[in-house]
């Protein structure tokens, strides 16, 4: 049987304290959205109402709570958002003049405001499903039922993805059966406009044994003020297979971010999963690997590029719970001005999770006497004959990496991009993809621009 929504007064704004300790009196735009009972299945609409209830009931993360040590959830302000209306046909004009991407690619699809307004799915294998998350839940609801946010939020936005699951509507799921591969990338689009928009965007990924997919999201603005993205992917892997996915978040200078990602890597499984920070006043990622399956590896990589007073915050857990895994996490972030970037991560290795292979590495290099960046790493072991180590580090533009091209003519504005770009594209490059490569380097140039 299906389950209702609540009557109508239970949709009406909710109130919820920006502070940290209870639901409290003030503000909140953000409602549960009325869903069309025909295009989902019942279980959906009960967890989308518990959801929209559990959201009700959690407390703003606060200064206390440690997965926020150093962070400050005020930054995400629920208060002046409400939930994207459709676009106008002029919105879904300008978004596809601006949408340029990747020239080689299987499919796209391009969301104004959590609408679909352009979709291309032609070039793919047979066999391959690649909807929308409407499609998926009309035509493949058993898949979602399986893996559609399975996984408890232990890095602090359980009430973040509370909201989001209470709202989703727009965004893709593609399932590659078994020993299929797609050998070019699915390319995502999600467009928000309007003054403090809101959209909740989705990405499942699915794939069968020994399949093969590569998987890229954009996160842009048009025109409005601020704006909010609250997106969650979820990535799980058969045995043998291999995702590459791509977060690129460009929003615009007064917008907030909070994007989360959940890995599920079975056996003798590759998953590289890499998040680009460009934009938002306030950004946040959450990235979990858990590796279940003997053999599989875990590869988690991000660049970011905070200038002014933008914020980056960065939560990963590498959650080791199968024997000879492996795992790999390169955070670069290049801060200016008064920016602040923020990473906690830890590695836990669970009991019989023998020969592990895990890494951790969180670099950041200091533009400005007024840029801060706080890094900590963690391990966590309860097996024996493991490899595992984490670092990071902080610092300027040594001296003589500036008098070396200084000499060579070169300005100290341009000395400084070419060192940054470098040390960006280091990271950039292990995706794998050069196309995406040249589009992203383009893009930090262009965001160098204006902080130098």
């Amino acid at each position: 049987m299906s389950a209702t929504l609540a009557p109508a007064p239970k949709h009406t704004p909710v109130p919820v304290s920006q502070d940290s300790e209870t639901p409290a009196s003030s503000g909140l735009e953000i409602t549960v959205p009325v869903r069309d009972e025909k295009s989902a299945p019942g279980w959906f609409f009960a967890r989308s109402e518990a959801a929209w209830a559990e959201f009700q009931t959690l407390p703003m993360p606060g200064i206390k709570d440690e997965n926020w040590r150093y962070s400050n959830s005020k930054k995400i302000e629920l208060a002046d958002h409400k939930p994207a209306t459709a676009p106008t046909a002029a919105n879904t004009a300008a978004a596809l003049a601006a949408t340029e991407g990747l020239k080689e690619r299987a499919a796209r699809f391009v969301f104004v405001n959590d609408v679909l307004v352009e979709s291309d799915t032609a070039n793919l294998p047979a066999g391959v499903v690649c909807v929308t998350f409407a499609d998926a839940l009309r035509d493949h609801s058993e898949v979602l039922k399986d893996h559609f946010m399975q996984r408890e939020m232990t890095l602090g936005s359980a009430k973040f993805a509370a909201l989001h699951l209470a709202h989703v509507k727009a965004g893709a799921v593609i399932i590659v059966p078994k020993n299929v591969a797609i050998e070019k990338p699915v390319e995502i689009f999600h467009w928000v406009v309007g003054d403090h928009a809101a959209i909740f965007p989705h990405t499942l990924i699915v794939t069968g044994d020994n399949a093969e997919v590569s998987v890229v999201d954009h996160y842009r603005s048009l025109e409005g003020e601020g704006g909010l993205s609250i997106a969650i992917a979820d990535l799980v892997g058969g045995r043998g297979s291999k995702i590459t996915y791509a977060a690129c978040q460009e929003l615009a200078d007064d917008a907030q971010a909070l994007h989360l990602s959940s890995i599920v890597a079975g056996r003798d499984s590759a998953i590289k999963s890499f998040q680009v920070q460009l934009g938002a006043s306030f950004s946040r990622s959450e990235s979990v690997s858990d590796l279940i399956g003997e053999g599989s590896r875990s590869d988690m990589l991000s660049v970011s590029l905070p200038i002014g007073e933008q914020v980056v915050d960065q939560r990963t857990l590498q959650n080791h719970k199968a024997p000879h895994a492996s795992s790999d996490l390169l955070y670069k972030n290049a801060l200016y001005g008064k920016s602040r970037s923020i990473f906690s991560g830890l590695i836990t290795v669970d009991e019989g999770a023998h020969y592990t292979d895990a890494y951790q590495t969180c670099r950041n290099l200091l533009n400005s006497n007024e840029a801060e960046a706080t890094s900590l790493p963690g391990l966590e072991i309860s097996a024996d004959q493991v490899k595992c180590s984490h670092g990071a580090t902080s610092g300027p533009i040594s001296d003589e990496e500036l008098f070396y091209l200084k000499a060579r003519g070169i300005s100290d504005s341009e000395s400084r991009k070419l060192i940054i770009e470098g040390f960006l594209a280091g990271v950039i490059e292990r995706f794998g993809n050069g196309e995406l490569l040249d589009t992203l380097v383009a893009r930090i140039d262009e965001k160098l621009e204006r902080a130098v």
